[in-house]
């Protein structure tokens, strides 16, 4: 399913993945997807906790399955001798490392990117911290929720009265995960030109802040702080999760006028139309009240099924609300393979979430679900020149 030659577009790059939790491994799973080598280095006696978060079956982590896939797997122990010598040797032939541990903690063990570029100076390393690399909060411990909340998101999420809202999933991490993706292919092709590698120094706080959007401007020149809506915009109004007469629920959209006015002579009030506050969205934003009642009212007196059909035919935009259940069957995910089925020598067959994104002429592919912690440490390391007593030297030392 790779491009003409069975290899995908990143066929070649090899990525060294010391990373855990969650964004730096997405980062290498993105790169892994389109052809990468990625070889994900884990401690022998700590694996990426990824392995056990969340649901298991037969006492092996699922999303590690998703996480992991297209990654080979090997234990080292880069704070022993053997196991930082056995890393300086795999980064000699690397592409790119991505690595998440403190700022220090590399430098600490004589792993810092002055003994990482002398090692390989076309080497990329991307580091994914929660602060960055420096400045007042670089040394603290941190994770995507703390992320979710500095950046803004939480203070604008959730009901006008109610609590700020943290997502119930790795939100700022999978940013940050795509976000490295991209870094890296950056630094790479600065590389083509130069010749050399650099650093990346990706804070896991930013990514988010970015995807936000105009806020840090809107304050800086209007002073305006974005409050919590709930589900309505103070762009655009009818917009809202609205419930049906079965108990569904479906998401009006209404961010073009041409839509708005749709959507209103559906519901049967095409006197709002001519309204003044109705001639843009900020303004019918400021009458929601009137708009969301009306639409609220029409949508409750059908089911989903007889809404989605009549907003399909009047060309308004709708989505049902659907949680995993109705992804799994949706028609429009199936004709795009979204969720593809894996073979996986541990579990059988595998349904998860396809590549990110459709290439017509170099497709990426799912070679592999997450495989067992080390499984790969041998083949590995005699690839890279060590003989079967070095390599049980450095088990015997505690390095793998």
């Amino acid at each position: 399913m790779n491009g003409p030659d069975g290899g995908g577009p990143l066929d070649g790059l090899r990525v060294l993945d010391l990373a855990t939790l969650f964004a730096g491994p997405l980062a290498a799973t993105m790169l892994g997807d389109f052809g990468a080598e990625v070889v994900k280095v884990e401690h022998p006696a700590q694996p990426d906790p990824s392995r056990g978060h969340g649901p298991s079956k037969d006492g092996i982590g699922l999303w590690w399955k998703l996480l992991g896939r297209n990654k080979r797997t090997i234990t080292l122990d880069l704070s022993k001798p053997g196991g930082r010598d056995t890393l300086l040797r795999l980064a000699a032939g690397a592409d790119v490392i991505i690595e998440n541990f403190r700022p220090g903690t590399l430098e600490k063990w004589d792993l810092g990117w002055a003994e990482l570029s002398a090692a390989n100076p076309r080497l990329v390393l991307a580091r994914v911290t929660a602060f960055g690399q420096f400045g007042p909060y670089a040394h603290r411990p941190g994770f995507g929720t703390l992320a979710e909340a500095m950046s803004g998101f939480a203070a604008i999420t959730g009901e006008a009265d109610a609590p700020p809202t943290l997502p119930p999933f790795g939100l700022a991490d999978s940013i940050a995960g795509l976000a490295t993706a991209y870094a890296v292919m950056t630094a790479l092709r600065a590389r083509d030109r130069t010749g050399e590698g650099q650093v990346v120094d990706m804070a896991i706080i930013e990514p988010i802040l970015t995807v936000l959007g105009p806020q840090p401007i809107w304050y800086d020149q209007l002073g305006h702080v974005q409050p919590r809506t709930g589900n309505r915009s103070a762009n655009n109004a009818p917009r809202n999760t609205y419930r049906t007469a079965d108990g569904s629920w479906v998401a009006v959209s209404t961010s073009a006028q041409s839509i708005a006015e749709r959507v209103m002579r559906l519901v049967g009030r095409p006197d709002v139309i001519d309204e003044p506050w109705f001639a843009t969205g900020a303004d019918r934003a400021r009458h929601a009240d009137v708009l969301d009642g009306a639409v609220g009212a029409w949508i409750a007196e059908r089911t989903r099924d007889e809404v989605l059909a009549a907003f399909e035919k009047a060309e308004a935009a709708i989505a049902p609300v659907q949680d995993v259940r109705d992804i799994m069957t949706d028609p429009q995910y199936q004709a795009l393979d979204t969720v593809t089925s894996v073979d996986d020598p541990e579990l059988g067959p595998l349904r998860m979430q396809n590549v990110l994104f459709r290439l017509s002429a170099t497709p990426g592919a799912i070679r592999w679900a997450g495989r067992p912690h080390g499984a790969d440490t041998d083949a590995v390391l005699g690839e890279l020149g060590l003989t079967a007593p070095e390599i049980e030297r450095l088990r015997a030392e505690g390095a793998l």
